[in-house]
């Protein structure tokens, strides 16, 4: 069961170690936010990705994964990705199985992302929320944690040189928080058959 072989995973340490953060600094607490790392479960399973509306206010036109800021009556980090991810794109929480926690992941824009990584039915019908989301699409898991897709990147943001990673897949641009958090999934689940 994919599940359980997901789970197992990351019962057993990382095969390098983790991205642990931006390299940007922040000066004060981080804001606790959780996303979903939905997987489908299928032969060759994928995983769920967005594409962020181009008007909104932070992170427009990016991909990443369904989630946000963890509120105070959300329960722990794995109720927030749930929740958001219901509000983002329709996924009810009662589909997604849980197979753990990704390591979490400090942002140059001061947030503690904690990953979830759950598995969910194959073609579910989804929707997303056309205020927040452009796009829904799902990206071959094979894909997003094969090491040669990792493409180490430097460019200048505000004012400072910095050093992230890209995933390029099909005409998609996946990078930063995003692609530093499958890395991260690629770490977990080296070896996986």
């Amino acid at each position: 069961m994919l599940r359980d072989r997901l789970a197992a995973a990351l019962a057993r340490p990382a095969a390098q170690p983790r991205l642990a953060e931006d390299d940007l600094r922040w000066d004060r607490p981080f804001t606790p936010a959780a996303v979903l790392v939905a997987v489908t479960d299928r032969p060759a399973p994928g995983v769920l990705l967005t594409l962020r509306q181009a008007s909104l206010r932070a992170h427009a036109g990016q991909i990443a994964f369904p989630g946000g800021r963890i509120d105070p009556d959300d329960a722990d980090a794995v109720a927030a990705a749930l929740r958001e991810a219901k509000e983002e794109v329709g996924l009810p929480p009662e589909k997604v199985a849980v197979a753990g926690l990704l390591d979490p992941y400090r942002t140059g824009s001061g947030y503690l992302v904690q990953p979830v990584l759950g598995v969910i039915p194959p073609d579910l019908p989804l929707v997303p929320h056309e205020a927040e989301v452009a796009a829904l699409f799902e990206v071959p898991l094979a894909h997003l944690i094969d090491t040669a897709n990792h493409i180490p990147r430097t460019g200048e943001f505000g004012g400072r040189l910095r050093h992230y990673h890209e995933i390029l897949w099909a005409d998609r641009r996946i990078w930063g928080i995003t692609a530093a958090l499958i890395i991260n999934l690629s770490r977990r689940l080296a070896g996986l058959a």
